[in-house]
């Protein structure tokens, strides 16, 4: 029998063969708008995650990988912690691969919502949401707005929010192979069912948010399968059962949650109730219009009802709404409960340490306002919103893209983030920290100083503004900010280990050396604290135990030159210049352009009676340091020994006029004269 023409069946064909093509759109769409983020630097956290993270050095044994430190931002995250080892084994610290891999983590999530958001519309609801001809259309323009929205810059562009992008994938995968075994043939539910049971306990690998997966797909299968909470258990309990078990490894999980910031005591849970309820209206401001866009919102927290009472009546408003929404129209309600439920779990009571406010957070939870605002419209305007989805897909585009760019180095995001957070002593310590790399030592300390004015709790402000004021020659200045730095945060050996350089350099050699043994007992194989350790117990007389230290030191680290030459001038100050030897040649090979290096190496070579070869080392150092009198000397010595008499005279009498009263030189030059004058 011929198919009739328009029927059905043809349509539904049309459907089929138009689904690659909408997400080769989709694909393209978001590698235009994220295509200038491959190269955003490491920022922030991305210190902790990637560069600091021990974890992820080596894919095996898999356990150290499924167990990464509490302190570096993937705490309790082993399966986004493992993501980033294979990353690492790709390409090291790269930044490239990171974010091909976040943004392939984003446009897989789009995919995945246009496949969750079309078999939505397809369910046999009465009445329908849309027509059945509008299903994959509708569902096109909700994913395409989702992925181009810039709100998601944070979640795709800074690396160490993939763990925001790949929960928010494994949450839609969840819920679309869960939607696939509703409504698949019986023999073909267990496999989908599973499916969704796998990607749930994943997400909760991934991060707690995943905690509400159960409860919203148990609330889905009510309004959009089931009809009746009743119905849904009665016909999935085994699959909702599996789902709720996955809390089971977030339980485990959590167990050194505190460790993590969360839940921390300076915040009480009603202070951070109220500053939640002012994030939650920001986010749905930014939602329907995404400026400004900040990147770190800072910690202030509202402390009273008096500072919140606008926010907590607009979202007691909207959950009252929502409730209504889901009485008297299910299916609206669940797109506003699915913003608020994702929310709760970062924007309620419990507090998150330093950060109250964060555009991460509305990944997942913006799909209910893109879906609710395009399904309204399009029940409202029916074809006339493919008019306007070109036009408001290629402004979300843009704005991402020129987003992007404020993401191009740490210094112009931090300045667009003080510009929009001036009071934010965060911002200014990171736009410090950056200028402090870039060697900008000036505007890096007026950035420091402006930090711990603002925000004298953080630790990290102190000790690099401690270090600036040290490169400066402001060294006195800076012993109150390191002493400031390990109040706040006593535990960290590069404090201690820098304190212990300043305090050196400020003769005071005694508490350098506790400071450097601090940071030994934090970390043992801390190589050049062994050796800056070696030089504090040099400067006090303790040459055997500084030369016991330095050692240490260049065993773990042979390439540490500072720590070869230090040996080696302990060494020969203890008389055992043949030992030293080898260690100041290794330094001259490194670093031939070191006057210091040059001399002793030529003082050990003439010590040891090679004066021949003390010549070269001497001749260098007097390349490289001219009107330094006793190069000249001993490069004098070295040649008379050599039998170069009449070369050597020239550097006595070079040395003499550098130098008048240097009398070795003088001594020197005169028996080499009369040496010359006795008859043979």
């Amino acid at each position: 029998m011929e198919t009739l023409p328009n029927s059905p069946t043809q349509r539904r064909r049309a459907s089929d063969r138009s689904i690659p093509i909408a997400a080769l759109l989709l694909v393209l769409a978001g590698l235009l708008a994220y295509s200038n983020s491959f190269n955003t630097p490491l920022l922030l956290d991305d210190a902790g995650t990637v560069v600091n993270n021990p974890s992820i050095r080596q894919l095996w044994p898999l356990s150290s990988v499924l167990s990464p430190p509490s302190d570096v931002g993937l705490g309790g995250r082993p399966a986004a912690n493992l993501s980033f080892a294979l990353n690492y084994a790709w390409g090291g610290t790269e930044v490239t691969g990171y974010h091909v891999v976040n943004l392939g983590i984003h446009l897989a999530a789009a995919l995945t919502l246009f496949g969750v958001v079309r078999r939505t519309l397809l369910l046999t609801t009465t009445p329908p949401v849309v027509a059945a001809p509008q299903a994959a259309p509708l569902a096109f323009a909700i994913a395409l707005l989702w992925v181009l929205h810039p709100l998601h810059t944070e979640s795709v562009t800074y690396i160490s929010q993939r763990t925001e992008s790949l929960m928010g994938l494994l949450y839609l995968l969840t819920l679309y192979t869960f939607i696939r075994g509703a409504t698949a043939p019986q023999e073909r539910k267990t496999a989908w069912f599973a499916g969704a049971v796998v990607s749930c306990t994943l997400g909760m690998a991934t991060k707690e948010v995943m905690v509400t997966a159960p409860v919203v797909i148990l609330l889905f299968d009510r309004i959009f399968l089931a009809g009746t909470f009743r119905a849904a258990w009665r016909e999935r309990r085994s699959v909702h059962l599996a789902l709720a078990a996955s809390w089971l490894l977030l339980l485990f999980l959590l167990a050194d949650v505190h460790e993590r910031g969360i839940g921390f005591s300076s915040i009480s849970w009603w202070e951070y109730a109220l500053t939640s309820s002012r994030s939650i209206v920001h986010y749905l401001t930014l939602a329907l219009w995404p400026s400004p866009l900040v990147f770190d919102y800072g910690t202030t927290v509202l402390r009273g009802l008096t500072e919140a009472w606008t926010y907590v009546l607009t979202l007691v408003t909207v959950v009252a709404g929502t409730a209504v929404a889901l009485w008297r129209w299910p299916r609206a309600g669940f797109a506003l409960a699915w913003v608020l439920m994702l929310l709760s779990p970062t924007s309620s009571v419990v507090p998150i340490t330093g950060q109250p406010m964060a555009e991460h957070r509305m990944y997942l939870p913006l799909i209910g306002i893109v879906a609710l605002l395009a399904t309204l419209l399009t029940r409202r305007f029916a074809g006339r919103t493919a008019l306007i989805l070109p036009f408001a897909a290629a402004a979300a585009g843009y704005a991402t893209f020129d987003r992007n760019r404020d993401y191009a180095s740490g210094l112009t995001l931090w300045s667009d983030t003080i510009e929009k957070a001036p009071a934010n002593g965060r911002a200014h310590a990171s736009l410090g920290a950056t200028l402090l790399e870039q060697g900008q030592l000036a505007p890096a300390i007026v950035a420091l100083e402006r930090a711990v004015a603002l925000s004298p709790e953080i630790p990290e402000a102190h000790n690099n503004l401690a270090m600036a004021l040290v490169d400066v020659g402001r060294t006195s200045q800076a012993v109150a900010h390191f002493t400031a730095a390990l109040q706040l945060r006593p535990g960290v050996a590069g404090t201690h280990y820098n304190f212990g350089n300043t305090l050196l350099q400020l003769g005071r050699a005694s508490e350098a050396i506790a400071q450097q043994q601090q940071a030994l007992i934090l970390q043992p194989n801390f190589a050049e604290a062994d050796c800056a350790l070696g030089n504090a117990l040099a400067a006090t007389g303790r040459l055997d135990e500084a030369i016991a230290s330095y050692q240490r030191g260049v065993r773990l680290k042979p390439e540490l030159i500072a720590g070869q030459f230090g040996l080696a001038n302990v060494l020969a100050r203890s008389g055992r210049v043949a030992e030293a030897l080898p260690h100041y040649e290794t330094t001259v090979r490194a670093v031939p352009q070191s006057f210091d290096a040059q001399f002793n190496l030529g003082n050990a070579y003439l010590a040891l009676g090679r004066s021949a070869d003390a010549i070269p080392p001497y001749q260098a150092a007097i390349r490289l340091k001219p009107d330094f009198a006793p190069a000249r000397n001993n490069a004098g010595n070295a040649l008379a020994l050599a039998g170069h008499l009449a070369e050597a005279i020239v550097q006595y009498e070079a040395a003499l006029t550098l130098q008048p009263d240097l009398a070795t030189a003088r001594t020197n030059l005169e028996a080499l004269r009369q040496a010359q004058s006795r008859p043979r």
